[in-house]
């Protein structure tokens, strides 16, 4: 008996055919002429018993070598289940992808043959070798006693049962790794946590975009609810990278000045551009106030009302608008400890934050002009497509009272730290900039436009007035010690049931802008101001370019 016997693709082994397999001619009666059709054929017997150790090598070297040459009939005729080994070994071209193999033939035991197997898989431009052992059975066949082989799904492969298949394809979706501004990892786990809810979205609504490659695998697959099994990995694949504009400097910085306090949160953006430059909340799980929340913004609203008067020509920074203690329409309102200043300017008035003096231009504006301003020059409640989940801020349509409130940011005004910060970096730039984390060119998508920039000579004044609050005014202690082109505006917004007002801040310092709320943290300047100047005052990472 010839033991390792190597076949491959293309070299089929050599038929060999005994007589007592084809069975064999009664020359006797050709000769006298016997019978009715004259040369008359005789079956030899069938053969019995087990099939002999020559049946046996032969058996499986035909069989192996027809499957090598890719001669899917011939190999499964030599099985004793055509039909099933028909199946399995197309499948094991098709569906697992295997372009070329070879077999190795071992020395039979009794009538068990074992193997070893060379495939080659292809998979697109993926090529790998697939190296397994593997066995089969010759038995003796129903139809005249010939050896077969005794057809089981484990001579493909020794893990292969009926009902499972051998695929090969991509077994997960390729890992997208999220970076941040000049390719720093962002890690939510240990100096992001903030963002622990943002990166998933990002990865899921941009991941296919991202580059990456899936792994591919030889797969053992069952019923379905089964779990696949891989067998041979023919690509580890390679994770996309999606680029955020996150800086790592900033989140940080983020981070920590939230950590302050129970309940704060904080935006920064490029003025520039709109880029998210950092999103942090103290509360790192569930809703994210950042992006989401939707309080009454208090007066850092005053920078729009400031905006809207200064365009429509009825206030000057110099221009004398006194602050009364109170101020009446449709109710009556007053300032934070009763503060006045009948000599104020307009300036002066911003600056101080005093609630009165903007009351007092009330009847002097139609219901809708506040809520033009916000969507025309600062889009606000426009669709933003920031690339996750964000309200995109609410100023309503409203008279009587409603109105004199919204002006100072109280009412059914609607605000999030990320729109207070877009605001002041509206401000900043002159016109509005649509916050995003994901460049639109990657998926083509429109970020929102407002109609119009701001007025360029009211855009001059506004910036003058929020560097005097920044300099001299209620922002001042927070703003202290930072350099460059800076500008303020504080805010306390007071809730129903609440002991104290929310506090808010919104700044800018060259080309970055934030916005900060301090649920119950009473005066923005002291509470939230703190917050928003830790980052400003951080380092970006270098080579980020965010300062411009």
């Amino acid at each position: 008996m010839r033991t390792g016997a190597k076949i491959g693709i293309g070299v089929a082994a050599a038929a060999v055919v005994g007589a007592t397999g084809l069975g064999a001619y009664n020359l006797v009666d050709a000769v006298t002429g016997g019978g009715a059709g004259g040369l008359r054929a005789e079956a030899a017997p069938a053969r019995t018993g087990p099939p002999t150790s020559d049946e046996t090598e032969k058996t499986a070297r035909d069989f192996l070598g027809a499957w090598a040459a890719g001669d899917t009939g011939k190999a499964a005729g030599l099985t004793d289940n055509v039909q099933a080994a028909t199946t399995a070994l197309t499948a094991f071209r098709d569906a697992a992808h295997v372009q070329k193999v070879t077999f190795k033939q071992g020395a039979a035991v009794g009538t068990k043959v074992p193997f070893s197997v060379s495939a080659e898989v292809v998979l697109d431009k993926q090529r790998t070798t697939w190296a397994y052992d593997s066995s089969l059975d010759v038995v003796r066949g129903a139809e005249g006693g010939r050896a077969k082989v005794g057809w089981q799904p484990t001579v493909v492969h020794p893990e292969l049962t009926a009902g499972r298949t051998l695929r090969t394809g991509a077994t997960e979706e390729p890992k997208v790794v999220a970076v941040g501004r000049g390719g720093v990892e962002l890690d939510p786990g240990k100096d992001h946590p903030s963002l622990a809810s943002v990166l998933p979205e990002l990865r899921k609504k941009y991941g296919e975009k991202a580059g990456g490659e899936p792994a591919v695998a030889v797969r053992l697959e069952g019923p379905a609810g089964t779990a696949p099994k891989n067998l041979h990995v023919v690509s580890e694949g390679k994770p996309g990278k999606l680029r955020t504009t996150i800086d790592a400097g900033l989140q940080r910085a983020a981070e920590a000045a939230v950590n302050r306090y129970s309940d704060a949160s904080v935006v920064a953006v490029k003025a520039s551009t709109g880029e998210i430059l950092a999103v942090a909340n103290s509360k790192k799980g569930g809703f994210n106030a950042a992006l989401g929340g939707t309080t009454a913004p208090g007066s850092t609203m005053k920078i729009m009302t400031s905006a809207l008067l200064l365009e429509q020509g009825k206030a000057a920074p110099a221009k004398s608008v006194p602050c009364p203690k109170n101020a009446t329409y449709g109710m009556t309102f007053h300032n934070v400890e009763n503060s006045e200043n009948p000599r104020a300017t307009f300036a002066q008035d911003f600056a101080a934050s005093c609630n009165t003096a903007f009351i007092s231009f009330a009847g002097q504006l139609s219901d809708g002009a506040l809520a033009a301003e916000a969507r025309d020059v600062f889009g606000i409640g426009l669709d933003w497509k920031a690339g996750v989940a964000t309200f995109d801020g609410r100023v309503p349509t409203d008279g009587g009272a409603g109105k004199a409130a919204s002006l100072i940011g109280q009412g059914r005004v609607q605000m999030s730290p990320l729109n207070m910060a877009s605001i002041a970096a509206t401000v900043r730039e002159g016109s509005f900039h649509q916050p995003y984390f994901v460049d639109p060119s990657l998926d083509g998508r429109q970020l929102a436009k407002a109609a119009r920039p701001l007025a360029p000579s009211a855009a001059n004044d506004l910036r003058s007035m929020m560097r005097l609050t920044a300099v001299s005014g209620t922002g001042a202690r927070a703003m202290a010690g930072l350099g460059g082109e800076i500008g303020a505006k504080t805010g306390s917004a007071e809730v129903d049931g609440q002991s104290a007002p929310n506090g808010w801040f919104a700044a800018y310092r060259n080309d970055v802008a934030a916005a900060a709320v301090v649920p119950q943290g009473g005066h923005g300047g002291d509470s939230a101001g703190p917050v928003v100047a830790a980052v400003l005052s951080a380092d970006p990472r270098p080579g980020a370019d965010v300062t411009g």
